[in-house]
């Protein structure tokens, strides 16, 4: 028995973490699911001023696509917005979904959110599980029932060996595919990130300006939040390719900054407790 469990152990810390959270307050994800999950975060949202306000993570085998439903049958109150990307939204760096920037960014938002990282997945490559890419993990965000304000797609990186014509070609269907299903959504990428070294490789300068010229080309009103032009500089995790809490942080509030000067409101005047969604896939060996 002992040695079956050592091996079980074992498996899991070589494999994928797959997490899947709910956001909300004192409650559980959708009716039916139990209390005794128990509290695995709580935090209060950035801008909270009232201990109402206080979430809880439930983490609960299916409660990702109750949680999704919960946003799809429930009052339009506060924007939805959906989010999609690699091992940046997955949480790699500080170890915990609830602390990747796609999860602060929706808490500072104060809006209903469905989140899915998944590591090593970008417009073309699938990442861990064979999951992605981009556009299956929107498909599986079931943008038509959430019809969200905003969705953004951070990828990038996992693509930079990539031809070029072949990213654009599929970021311009990713593209397309939101306009289908969501078609009053505005629509961010949040494009590659790179280590802290220089100089950049090639390939991912070559891959993020194709990111950039198919997506205006597509849709020029797209929010691009560029961090390898940009020059973003963040708190790293061992100085390495991934963000610490404080790094995620840091994204977030950059991203809050860039979408607020598009005109998007960060802050919805409701008393309604907003619901994040928040499933991550991320492997040992996660990419960005």
């Amino acid at each position: 028995m002992r040695q079956r469990k050592t091996a079980r152990l074992a498996g899991i810390a070589a494999g994928a973490a797959v997490a899947v959270s709910c956001f909300l307050v004192l409650t559980g994800c959708a009716p039916g699911l139990p209390s005794a999950a128990g509290p695995l975060h709580r935090s209060a949202p950035a801008g909270a001023a009232h201990p109402a306000r206080v979430t809880r993570a439930l983490a609960h085998r299916g409660g990702f696509a109750a949680c999704e439903q919960r946003l799809e049958n429930g009052p339009r109150s506060i924007p939805p917005l959906a989010i999609v990307g690699a091992s940046y939204t997955a949480g790699v760096g500080p170890g915990n979904p609830a602390l990747a920037w796609a999860a602060v960014l929706a808490r500072r938002l104060r809006w209903n959110a469905v989140i899915y990282g998944v590591s090593g997945v970008g417009y073309i490559r699938p990442g861990d599980d064979h999951l992605g890419p981009v556009r299956r993990l929107l498909a599986d965000e079931r943008l038509h029932g959430l019809a969200p304000s905003l969705v953004i797609v951070q990828a990038g990186h996992d693509d930079g060996g990539e031809p070029a014509g072949a990213e654009e070609r599929q970021v311009r269907r990713t593209i397309e595919l939101i306009r289908a299903q969501s078609p009053h959504a505005r629509i961010a990428l949040l494009t590659v990130f790179t280590g802290p070294g220089h100089p950049v490789p090639a390939s991912l300068v070559r891959i993020d300006k194709a990111i950039v010229s198919a997506a205006r080309a597509a849709d020029p009103k797209v929010i691009i939040m560029d961090p390898l032009t940009g020059h973003w500089k963040y708190a790293r995790e061992h100085g390495g390719l991934h963000p610490t809490a404080a790094g995620d942080a840091w994204i977030a509030r950059k991203v809050a900054s860039i979408l607020r000067a598009h005109g998007i409101d960060s802050r919805p005047r409701s008393t309604v407790t907003p619901v994040v969604c928040d499933r991550s896939v991320r492997s040992a060996t996660a990419s960005a």
